[in-house]
């Protein structure tokens, strides 16, 4: 049975309360493919290439091999004691999942990418009295 990746994004939003089923390797084809090295260079590319419109993919989908290599390179960079797990880790904004299969890299879902502007439009504007006055200390 092969599973579309909108509904894996569903079932990973809801991992907490129950394990769903990870992707058919056989019917998605990976975004990349990894040699001996983790290229970072490769996966930016490819976050890049799949944003658009203020949107970004949401997870970073790994086999084991590439689960390794970038557990390797994190560890170079971080510490082999910083790097004891991938679970919880996001590596470049995105959720990563390790797949049961030998090699596989993908970059799927969506998130909006919120600009520095969205919290910056809605503060009040500077002395203004009503606001102003809810945050003086007074005695």
């Amino acid at each position: 049975m092969s599973i579309r990746i909108e509904e894996l994004l569903e079932t990973k939003m809801n991992i907490t309360q129950q394990h769903g089923p990870l992707p058919d390797v056989a019917t998605v084809t990976p975004d990349l493919t990894m040699s001996d090295i983790w290229d970072v260079e490769a996966v930016s590319g490819l976050v890049r290439s799949k944003s658009n419109d203020g949107e970004t993919p949401a997870f970073l989908f790994l086999g084991k091999k590439e689960a390794l290599l970038l557990q390797e390179h994190l560890a170079g960079v971080f510490g082999a004691e910083s790097v004891t797990t991938l679970n919880d880790t996001y590596y470049m904004g995105l959720d990563v999942v390790v797949i049961d299969c030998y090699s596989f890299l993908f970059a799927g879902g969506r998130k909006i990418i919120r600009t520095l502007q969205d919290p910056i439009s809605r503060r009040p504007a500077w002395r203004d009295r009503e606001t102003e006055g809810l945050w003086q200390f007074r005695i």
